[in-house]
Formats: structure tokens, sequence, C-alpha cells
């Protein structure tokens, strides 16, 4: 069974959907017990950090996501969550992989970065089965996770910043998979067929 954790973000339904066609087995949730039952966890988010994290408390979910020992796939907003902090509203995040959100510095391009793009500097990880370099994702975002030691993928946009980021069974990517087409499912199907 597969978790879409209910952040009571915009997401929420295309990614169900997109999952629906790869698994029988997928529910919404914002039940602790659920979640922490669940063989694959999905943390999707849009819009603001801090609206985002106000949610989770609101929900008491905050202690249940930090304690998850099953995969757990954060999407856009969903996988800055996982880090320390956001300098979107100097909002304090779930600190469970480290680093930082900064604001992109998409030197004189247009924000937000919207529109598709390719990965580079992609680390051989079992989420990247299949996809080649010459891929396009999805992107929509302001804010991004500065590249650092838990950097799996690189995405370049007037400067680098993180598209995917592991840490533990923790994952993160901040393009949508759900919006991605093919390649896009191939990245759900890949972290759906993680054993941790």
């Amino acid at each position: 069974m597969s978790v879409i954790v209910d952040t009571s973000c915009a997401n929420i339904s295309s990614l169900k959907f997109a999952l629906e066609r790869i698994s029988e087995d997928v529910q919404v949730s914002a039940d602790p017990a659920v979640i922490q039952s669940a063989d694959h966890v999905f943390l999707p988010g849009v819009g603001s950090a801090g609206f985002a994290m106000e949610a989770l408390v609101q929900k008491e979910l905050i202690t249940t996501i930090k304690g998850l020992t099953q995969p757990v796939l954060g999407i856009c907003l969903g996988m800055q969550l996982l880090m320390s902090r956001s300098a979107e509203g100097d909002t304090a995040c779930l600190d469970i992989i480290p680093g930082e959100v900064a604001e992109l510095d998409a030197e004189g391009l247009r924000l937000p970065h919207m529109g598709w793009n390719t990965l580079s500097d992609q680390e051989s990880h079992p989420l990247f089965k299949g996809i080649s370099k010459e891929e396009y994702f999805y992107f929509v975002h302001s804010f991004g996770v500065e590249t650092g030691p838990h950097t799996l993928a690189s995405c370049e946009y007037g400067s680098s910043f993180s598209a995917a980021v592991g840490y533990k069974n923790f994952l993160g990517v901040q393009f949508h998979p759900e919006r991605s087409g093919l390649k896009g499912s191939q990245i759900l199907r890949n972290f759906l067929e993680l054993q941790l």
C-alpha cells in the first residue's frame, strides 16, 4: 500500500491519478496509523512553505513523518519541507535532510521557474533507473534546495539547484513526476520498487 500524506495542497489529485495508473493500492490520508503502515509514502506540496508546515502542525503529522522508516518521496514543495529551513518566510521545516531552501538565483531569467528542464550531475541511484540525462521533467517553483552532499541530481536555471535529494530513506524531487509524462511515471514506478 502507498499513502499520499494529505497536506491539503493542490497537487494531491494529479499525483493520486498518476499513481493509480501504476499501482492499484493508493490512499490519501492524514491518519498517522495509516501513514505509518504504508509501504511507500509520498509527501506532496505546492504553495508556500509556511502554509504547508502549518497544515502539518494542525494535522499533528510532524512527529509521524519524521519517524517514518519506509521510503518517503517529497515532491516539489514536499521535497523542500524535508530540509532544515526555508528562506520562504524564514520557515523552520521538518529538518530531516540537512540543507537549506533559498530563493532561486535565476540570473535574470523569469521566476517562477516554470516549464520543462533536464537533470544534470545525476547520481547512480535506483530512483533514476531507465532515466537518461536527455529526459525532460516539469518544474514550477521560485525557491529551491541548494546543491550539497545530499544532492542526487541538479538542474540549471540561471544557476544550479538540487533537482533531487536523498538522505537515508527520505528522497525528494523538485520537479513534478506526476506531470512529466512517461519518464515521470518511470520515476514514480522506480520509487515504488524501492526496498529499504
